[in-house]
């Protein structure tokens, strides 16, 4: 074969190459969406909540999709889609989608991301943060979301007023077992929870008897008998009581 010949078959494999690379690039575009769009459109259902618009739940939950929201709910898309509903009178608020990352790879997408919500009741303002997580999967070429899970960030509650004179009902050891002791203590008006050797801990009071730690989900309950006197402390967590006996 001569070298034109040669070169001229070099060519056409190139071409080939070329055009073999430049479909398996237009498939991809065709198959995966950017995180941009996920973005979007999650955002877009987000912006319908105020005003209890079904619509684009509707456009972008698979029939067969499952939802778990941050109080435990199961749902399906049917029963999820009931739930959006306008706000009350004298409601309003936003949701905004942040801090998003995504894994997309072929005809599955997963998209995580923060949700900071802000809500108007009558002119008092509050404010929530959320995380969730969507499976989205793309099924004769229209892309939905087959799984969604939502969780609450952990918040502190509002510090409370509370008489400080009644920190000294508080003081003392308690036991959970024999040897198993933990203690409250008192450094001026500010009340300590210490267990063995570990560091002091602050208790702040939400309300009477009723106190927390900062960052750390549930609450120290002082319990009182018959005589009006703490006799045991309750460390509360998911609404059950563990029960430390005040020793006397």
């Amino acid at each position: 074969m001569s070298k034109k010949n040669n070169g001229y078959v070099s060519s056409l494999i190139g071409f080939a190459i070329g055009l073999t690379l430049l479909g398996l690039t237009a498939c991809k575009s065709n198959t995966e969406i950017p995180q941009a769009e996920l973005v979007r459109r999650t955002q877009e259902m987000f912006d319908g909540l105020v005003g209890g618009d079904k619509t684009p739940w509707k456009k972008y939950f698979a029939e067969d999709a499952m939802y778990f929201d941050e109080k435990g709910a199961n749902m399906n898309k049917a029963a999820l889609v009931e739930t959006i509903t306008p706000l009350p009178t004298g409601y309003s608020g936003t949701i905004k989608v942040v801090n998003a990352k995504s894994h997309i790879e072929g005809d599955v997408g997963v998209l995580s991301y923060d949700m900071d919500e802000t809500e108007v009741i009558f002119g008092q303002d509050l404010t929530a943060r959320y995380h969730a997580t969507d499976t989205w999967m793309r099924r004769d070429g229209e892309w939905k979301i087959i799984a969604g899970q939502v969780l609450r960030y952990y918040e502190d509650p509002a510090t409370g007023k509370v008489d400080h004179a009644s920190y000294g009902d508080y003081a003392g050891t308690y036991e959970l077992s024999p040897g198993n002791r933990l203690t409250i203590s008192l450094d001026g008006d500010q009340l300590y929870r210490q267990r063995g050797e570990q560091a002091k801990g602050l208790l702040i009071p939400e309300a009477t008897d009723i106190f927390f730690r900062k960052g750390v989900e549930g609450r120290i309950v002082f319990r009182r008998g018959g005589n009006g006197k703490v006799d045991a402390l309750l460390d509360r967590r998911n609404n059950e009581d563990v029960i430390w006996q005040k020793i006397p």
